[in-house]
């Protein structure tokens, strides 16, 4: 498998001189984050970005996110409009040689945590999900949630709120049904597979449906377009925050279609709310090393990343992607994938 790590740019605190000391890691995920959600990327905006990544001396293997604008996932009139510029945006990244492109299909917010610096008994901090801190914001009031009041005006979110007070599950999957089958063609076409990340948390969270939780949820998806080129991102910890994801199986059962790894451990304290964890296996309740040597058996050729890391040794930056923990967890990653490949060779 190749190693990567998420890069969000020049602003990034953790640059890719730091990255590329990493052992073994030469791959870099990476998106451009200045380009709104429903315009098209340019290939020149995608050139400058390889290029940067290249001049490090690490390659750009994955772009993490094309954005999904939430006229595609309401169903509303723009959305063919929308599929346009989502398709260009492939047409860009195709032009410069990326071949896996990550997206998700989450209402208004594509991750929630409730805090993002939980102390940890080590004297760490993490991500941290508790229902009860969302259960408790009250219907009528924008939430007031870390890194939401970032990406909405207060306005515009309760307008988007409204308009999913009318979108069920059941419409949000019809819609998510009509993005495959008009966009995995054009992916096919350009030889760039897509591979869509699972909700984060994988429940309603504030009233808004979700449709890529569990395994039947993956099942739908990849029989709505049922070709290569329409695939996964396997988030160990996303899919990991519900008891009844069984990760060993679902890698096994989903290989053919995993495009993507995101490799990430949490501790689940009720049904419903949980710790991100350092990546080692007994740390969580993520089935971490199982999971991972079964993707490196069945799926060797696929970039994975360690997903997310605490702040230890006083690092401050960006919640979940400062570089020391992050970094250990490539390194435990790296000895997962270098003992499944001891095993099959045995």
């Amino acid at each position: 498998m190749q190693m990567t790590m998420r890069w969000f740019g020049p602003a990034d605190p953790v640059p890719l001189w730091k990255l590329r000391q990493v052992p073994n890691l030469t791959g870099i995920v990476s998106a451009l984050h200045d380009v709104p959600p429903g315009e098209a990327w340019t290939r020149a905006g995608v050139a400058a970005l390889r290029r940067q990544v290249e001049a490090a001396g690490l390659r750009l293997s994955v772009i993490e996110s094309v954005p999904v604008h939430e006229d595609i996932k309401l169903g509303h009139a723009r959305r063919d409009e929308r599929l346009e510029a989502f398709v260009a945006s492939l047409e860009a990244v195709a032009a410069e040689g990326v071949r896996v492109v990550c997206y998700n299909f989450m209402p208004v917010f594509d991750w929630t945590r409730t805090d993002l610096a939980m102390p940890l008994p080590d004297g760490s901090t993490t991500l941290a999900f508790r229902q009860a801190d969302v259960d408790g914001t009250p219907g009528d009031e924008p939430p007031a949630l870390p890194g939401w009041a970032e990406a909405y005006t207060p306005e515009g979110l309760q307008v988007l709120r409204a308009a999913y007070a009318q979108v069920d599950a059941a419409r949000l999957r019809a819609n998510l049904a009509y993005f495959l089958q008009a966009v995995v063609p054009e992916a096919a076409r350009l030889g760039v597979k897509l591979a869509v990340h699972p909700d984060d948390p994988p429940w309603p969270v504030l009233g808004l449906p979700r449709v890529v939780s569990n395994a039947e949820d993956l099942d739908f998806l990849l029989a709505a377009a049922p070709d290569e080129h329409n695939g996964l991102a396997f988030c160990t910890g996303s899919l990991g925050a519900r008891a009844d994801n069984d990760l060993p199986a679902m890698a096994s059962r989903f290989a053919p279609r995993i495009h993507f790894v995101h490799a990430r451990n949490v501790r689940r304290l009720t049904a419903r709310d949980f710790d991100e964890v350092p990546h080692i296996s007994a740390q969580g309740n993520v089935r971490l090393a199982e999971t991972v040597m079964r993707l490196a058996r069945l799926r060797p050729e696929v970039p994975i990343r360690p997903d997310h890391g605490r702040m230890i040794w006083g690092e401050r930056g960006r919640p979940g992607y400062g570089l020391y923990d992050r970094a250990l967890g490539a390194t435990y990653l790296q000895g997962l994938i270098d003992a499944a490949g001891l095993e099959h060779h045995a």
